[in-house]
């Protein structure tokens, strides 16, 4: 096998690729005469209504096979593409990193920096260009890559540099140009520092974004996360109430001037801010369809939304049973307000914990970054009997394990509990009740 040869991991069951005999271990090497590198030409090759594929079969042997299908119609086929199984490293050192801050003794997987355009369009990472050759942005819009999400932090070249500690770091503005005249969508991040590239900085970032609109489709905006292993890094402050609040006065006005312009705010803030300032968070409808939400922007009225519409589509008696949810101390406040409403509708018992975040550091308040240990440590004597409901965010994809890999067993063994994760929906924590108390 080839570096860049691509190999078929699985045929799906009644799948074009199934009923042309291509099985898993066949490689795949061209479609249409032109020979397919990585996942993204893959996908890009087969929006066709006739393909001719040269597939190798794992004996060897070269099979031409022609086939009609529907011009979007899916072969079936899940390919296993070196490219993604090794991304391109990041080689940026930037000020705000939060893999440079966490503590040592981690899994190895958990230090490993990407900066890979793939993994942008087909897992929705964030990536800063700094790494990326002309030749690779003009891949990008021919084979259309669409949407990539783009770490910007500031269209201040220099300060951008400064931020990034990568020389590179200062084409942005040129690259954006390129992407958005090619006709590729994007998402953009900005990851705010207080006294970096808040206050003006922010204010003529925001302005030179939206000038790109609809091409570049929303602006996150997010804190940065500091944690308490920031040894021989630069300083940074964390956000306060009153800084939050200074973010939240700058921003609103520019959100109204893209609303009436653009037709949307275009730039959303993290919840976290609205958190920090003790300020009641946008309407719903300030976040459009949630598209957002991997950022932390618009979780909690998301969760909300979602509960209010769900929860008389449920009709059970609890009869008082007991059970506890665990959240981050940014959501405890909010988690408290409809965990009465879920024990006035059900006749149950809730008691909520909010978890100090000792692991990472008390600046770290988010659900997603709880750990098993501190879950462990904190609810010690205190859910035995009860049954648990956690964030599923807290866990590894697809797994039941911590940041600090520690199980969902090892809870329940510990605590003496039952612990049940429920996904980021007020309808699926109302179902996992249910099931459980019914």
């Amino acid at each position: 096998m080839k570096n860049n040869e691509l190999v078929v991991k699985n045929v799906f069951m009644g799948s074009i690729a199934q009923e042309v005999g291509i099985e898993p271990g066949d490689y795949l090497i061209k479609i249409n005469g032109v020979e397919v590198k990585d996942i993204i030409e893959y996908k890009y090759l087969i929006y066709d209504e006739e393909l001719n594929l040269l597939v190798r079969k794992h004996d060897g042997e070269e099979w031409e096979i022609e086939i009609e299908k529907d011009f979007e119609e899916d072969l079936g086929i899940e390919i296993i593409d070196s490219t993604i199984e090794n991304p391109k490293r990041c080689h940026n050192k930037c000020m705000f990193c939060f893999i440079d801050q966490l503590p040592p003794n981690m899994r190895k997987s958990l230090y490993f920096k990407d900066d890979d355009s793939k993994l942008s369009f087909l897992q929705g990472n964030f990536i800063t260009l700094t790494n990326m050759k002309d030749e690779e942005l003009e891949r990008i819009i021919r084979y259309r890559i669409s949407p990539i999400n783009i770490s910007v932090h500031t269209t201040n070249p220099d300060l951008r540099i400064k931020m990034l500690h990568n020389n590179k770091a200062g084409r942005i503005n040129e690259q954006l140009k390129k992407l958005v005249d090619g006709g590729i969508l994007i998402n953009c991040q900005i990851v705010l520092c207080y006294g970096v590239n808040d206050g003006d900085e922010l204010y003529k970032t925001l302005t030179d974004l939206s000038s790109y609109y609809p091409s570049i489709q929303n602006v996150a905006v997010v804190p940065v996360g500091i944690t308490k292993y920031r040894e021989k890094l630069v300083k940074l402050e964390p956000y306060t109430k009153e800084r939050a609040l200074q973010v939240i006065e700058l921003v609103k006005p520019l959100q109204e001037k893209f609303l009436n312009s653009l037709g949307t705010p275009f730039a959303r803030l993290a919840d976290e801010f609205y958190v920090m300032a003790e300020r009641e968070l946008p309407e719903a409808e300030h976040y459009d369809d949630f598209e957002q939400l991997e950022d932390g922007i618009g979780m909690i009225r998301f969760f909300e939304l979602n509960l209010y519409e769900q929860i008389n589509e449920f009709n059970f008696d609890a009869k008082g049973k007991k059970i506890a949810f665990v959240t981050g101390i940014s959501f405890f406040n909010k988690l408290k307000d409809y965990s009465k409403l879920i024990s006035d509708k059900f006749n149950l018992n809730i008691e909520v914990f909010a978890v100090t975040n000792d692991f990472f550091g008390e600046r770290i308040t988010v659900a997603g970054l709880l750990t098993g240990r501190d879950i462990i440590n904190q609810l010690r004597n205190k859910v035995a009997g009860k049954t648990l409901f956690i964030p599923q965010n807290v866990l590894k994809a697809d797994e039941d394990t911590f940041l600090d890999d520690v199980t969902i067993k090892e809870i329940e063994d510990t605590l003496k509990t039952k612990v049940i994760k429920v996904k980021y929906t007020g309808e699926d924590l109302i179902e996992k009740i249910a099931k459980e108390v019914v």
